[in-house]
């Protein structure tokens, strides 16, 4: 219980400190923030005086920052001067296509990773050893637009096996058959680091003393590997894997963008051309809260998977 109550406060700790950093970066800027809010607009008095009110410029920094952060807290996002409404119809609409995106990648990234990664590691043969490491550290370095723009031109352009553009309507199969191609370009760099950061840990684990007793024993290889090995090896991998859903939504930007998917990514990368403050603010602390929601569960269940975490933690 103290372990997970500390996980939790820290979580929130830095939940707030990142409220407050996101916040306080509009004012951070030189100059007066309503010339920044203002850029490329023309400065009505019914506009200017609607973002001085929903930024509470008049108001003292401290008091600002409560009225917001209380509006985040109660559903208010804020309004968007781009797509003049609020911010959270926004996200109602662009959310869940980019959760569509993130979970379907991260199956293929579990689901291939962890299977080339064992079977680099429980093989024998030094040369497939080798080949699945070069071929996993070429798809460790390529960019996600690049695996973007090959996969468009393969598999779209030339085969038409699948859709160029969108995400397709609420229906299931249109949705899966339009983000198939956007799911593999933001996979393919992750594939590659999932797969070593496995095969790394299994080898460590399948050469410690406890799997040498094991075996010694007359064990099978298959209980072995799965009471011994795998619970172990799979620490490194969970901890990678807090890490990966932030690295996932923000390389969803470029995917979203190559493929125009009405997501979360691509509205960032609009909201940050136009410099639409309240859309780039929450989006944000979406990502961070994801992120910090993420690397919380993993903290929280890794000691349930090896016990001696548990112990160490309770020190």
């Amino acid at each position: 219980l103290r372990f997970i109550t500390g996980r939790l406060i820290s979580a929130l700790v830095t939940v707030w400190a990142t409220t407050l950093i996101v916040f306080s970066s509009l004012f951070l800027v030189p100059g007066d923030p309503l010339a920044v809010l203002l850029r490329g607009r023309r400065p009505t008095p019914e506009l200017v005086q609607q973002l001085r009110t929903e930024y509470g410029l008049d108001d003292p920094f401290l008091t600002r920052y409560i009225d917001w952060l209380g509006g985040l807290l109660t559903g208010d996002l804020g309004y968007s001067i781009q797509y003049q409404t609020e911010v959270s119809n926004l996200l109602v609409a662009r959310v869940p296509v980019t959760l569509w995106l993130v979970v379907y990648a991260a199956i293929i990234i579990l689901v291939i990773g962890l299977s080339v990664g064992t079977w680099s590691a429980l093989t024998r043969s030094q040369t497939t050893d080798r080949a699945i490491l070069i071929a996993t550290s070429a798809l460790s370095a390529i960019p996600a637009f690049v695996a973007a723009l090959v996969l468009l031109l393969l598999f779209s352009g030339v085969l038409g096996w699948f859709p160029a553009f969108g995400a397709g309507d609420d229906n299931p199969l249109s949705r899966l058959e339009h983000l198939t191609l956007p799911a593999f370009a933001l996979a393919f760099t992750y594939i590659g680091v999932i797969a070593r950061v496995s095969r790394s840990s299994l080898k460590q684990e399948l050469g410690a003393d406890h799997v040498v007793v094991a075996r010694s024993r007359g064990l099978s290889e298959a209980y072995v590997f799965r009471h011994h090995v795998l619970h172990n090896a799979l620490n490194p991998i969970l901890s990678y894997a807090g890490i990966l859903v932030a690295g996932l939504l923000v390389t969803s930007q470029l995917v979203e963008f190559a493929f125009a998917i009405p997501g979360m990514g691509s509205l960032l990368v609009e909201s940050v051309r136009s410099i639409d403050f309240a859309v780039v603010q929450i989006v944000t602390i979406f990502i961070v809260l994801a992120f910090v929601i993420t690397n919380t569960l993993v903290d929280i269940v890794a000691p349930a998977i090896n016990p001696r975490l548990r112990r160490k933690g309770t020190r």
